[in-house]
């Protein structure tokens, strides 16, 4: 978005970076030691980093089919297409190329991250300079970002706080994940310490303390929940003890957030909080950071994707080109379980209770009439009236401004850090440490803010047990502590849907395979209802699998002890001998 415009000079800039030694240094090359001399130098070395993350190859693109499928959403279509509907179904190989987009740019944002962190420390004056040691703490905080990455897609990963220099450190072995998960924590304790805060940066897209706290408590959720043991190919958690410790830390983070006393929920509200993303705006109050794109350079690297592959479908305007009035088109690859927009609490009229229903989930599309030369929604198109095609509704083309640089790519910022996420994770994190009162209250908060009933212990089977919701035996529920679980379970799906932590919440649980295969048999016994918008023929040939055949198969493909983690690319295995050919559990 805004400070997009100059991440090109960043990728210049570090393309001095070598894996290997030359004798002749090309003209892109860069003396380490003679660059880092100005403060604004030294800034360029940070929009190095930020240019790898907000790449088509990373953010702008490959990344989305990594958040689904959940148990909501997932990429239309299951033929096999060797990139997103792979990784989506879970029907991906070591030769998948979009998973080996996200390992290089991933690990081209850690050397750039190095080389940064390391050389702007050399500065002179560097220990008494507050402006210095605030890069540092943004580079590190992007490290962190990047690693956690890492470690959430691919487990135990090759990692280094050394950057490469040279041929003979390009090779290395995997690092234990606990130990990567120290250093994401020792970066971001320091990145905590030297931000600024939210209401001092002068952009969501440059990271706060807020931010930084906000990763944290992500972090050590994380990492007391379950993960693959490659070794084992078991599921595994750290012991209670631990465990507790880690829930403690979140509850640390959580209240020197609320302290600073800035970030709360967005004051113009949900719906306006996404139109805001769509709209090229920008405010931190709820949006802790955001990762940039923009398409206005000339080059789609850096564009982004977002509003056009995860929204509602919109027909290109035939004839026309990007100065006129009309939305650019998207493609809508991305669709949503079309019972979902039941599971949301309505009023009796079927009108929306919880608001985020008509934010979220988007039963129309918008296609192009030819004979009017308009582009218009429609609730009877054939793919809407036939295939229940429905799509994520949180970020889309008809909020953005009319006309277009790219028909296709936007600058529509992605959100990785939200206030309402944090305010979620605080109160888990009180219901594991025996506090399920504190937990309620935080997660009512969420709700209240929906305009959704607060949820308590009279009305937890009215709300959470209807027949509407299907049921989680997964999930004890026996005691409170159970009860708010159940909740939780539900309440992070409603606020936080395709966003991106909706399947790493159900792995850490321990309950993503559970969770998929729940809603393969829903979905395969599932009929539609007289508000789904199709034709009473098409209700009366209805049939369940061959429709959940077409597109959600999830519940069908996951494998415990292979899909809990992505192989590592087939290319990296062949390159660095240091992983002595081993790929992750179910990719040998």
């Amino acid at each position: 978005m805004k400070n997009k415009i100059i991440y090109a000079l960043g990728a210049i800039m570090l393309v001095g970076v070598t894996s290997c030694d030359l004798t002749e240094k090309p003209s892109s090359f860069y003396e380490k030691d003679t660059y880092f001399v100005t403060e604004g130098k030294a800034r360029m070395a940070v929009v190095g980093i930020n240019d790898c993350i907000g790449t088509m190859d990373y953010y702008g693109q490959n990344i989305m089919p990594f958040f689904g499928s959940d148990d909501m959403f997932m990429v239309r279509g299951t033929g096999s297409d060797g990139t997103r509907r792979d990784i989506s179904h879970y029907m991906y190989n070591a030769s998948n190329v979009w998973i080996a987009g996200v390992w290089k740019c991933a690990y081209q944002a850690i050397d750039r991250a190095n080389v940064a962190i390391a050389s702007t420390e050399g500065m002179p004056g560097f220990a008494e300079n507050t402006n210095l040691q605030e890069i540092v703490a943004q580079a590190r905080f992007l490290r962190a970002y990047v690693a956690f990455d890492l470690v959430k897609f691919f487990g135990d990963v090759p990692f280094s706080t050394d950057y490469t220099n040279g041929f003979g450190n390009t090779s290395k072995p995997r690092t234990d994940r606990e130990l990567i998960y120290d250093q994401i924590i020792e970066d971001l304790n320091y990145a905590k310490a030297h931000l600024k805060s939210g209401r001092e940066v002068v952009s969501s897209e440059t990271p706060c303390t807020g931010a930084a706290r906000a990763l944290l408590m992500r972090i050590y959720l994380q990492r007391a929940g379950y993960s693959l043991n490659r070794s084992s190919r078991q599921l595994t958690r750290p012991d209670d003890a631990t465990r507790k410790s880690y829930f403690e830390a979140v509850i640390k983070e959580w209240e020197a957030l609320k302290a600073e006393g800035y970030h709360n929920f967005y004051a113009s509200g949900y719906e306006q909080l996404f139109k805001n993303y769509s709209q090229l705006k920008l405010d931190n109050q709820e949006s802790l950071w955001e990762i940039a794109f923009e398409p206005n350079q000339g080059s789609k690297d850096n564009a982004g994707i977002w509003a056009t592959y995860n929204g509602p479908l919109v027909d290109a305007p035939v004839g026309y080109d990007g100065t006129s009035s009309y939305m650019g088109r998207a493609n809508a690859f991305f669709v949503v379980l079309p019972y979902w927009k039941a599971f949301y609490e309505s009023n009796a009229d079927g009108s929306a209770k919880d608001i985020r229903r008509d934010v979220n989930f988007v039963d129309y599309d918008i296609k192009w009439n030819k004979n009017k030369e308009i582009q218009e929604k429609s609730h009877t198109s054939k793919a809407i009236n036939e295939n229940l095609n429905r799509y994520p509704g949180k970020w889309r083309r008809e909020w953005m401004a009319p006309g277009w640089v790219d028909q296709n790519n936007t600058g529509v910022n992605y959100a990785p850090l939200r206030y309402a996420d944090a305010v979620l994770m605080a109160a888990e994190a009180y219901n594991e440490t025996g506090n399920t009162t504190e937990a309620w209250k935080l997660l009512n908060d969420v709700r209240v803010r929906a305009g959704a009933t607060p949820i308590s212990t009279a009305n937890y089977s009215r709300l959470l047990k209807s027949p509407k919701l299907y049921d989680l035996p997964f999930i004890p529920d026996g005691d409170d502590a159970g009860k708010f679980r159940t909740a939780l379970y539900w309440e992070r799906a409603f606020e936080l849907c395709y966003e991106g932590q909706r399947k790493y919440d159900l792995l850490r649980w321990g309950i993503l395979e559970a969770s998929l295969k729940a809603t393969q048999s829903y979905i395969e016994s599932w009929i539609p209802g007289p508000d789904e918008y199709i034709t009473d023929a098409k209700r009366e040939e209805w049939d369940a699998v061959k429709w959940a055949n077409s597109n959600y198969i999830a519940g069908h493909k996951f494998i415990t002890g292979k899909h809990e983690l992505y192989p590592i690319p087939l290319t990296e295995i062949q390159s660095n001998a240091a992983l002595n050919g081993e790929n992750n559990p179910g990719f040998e």
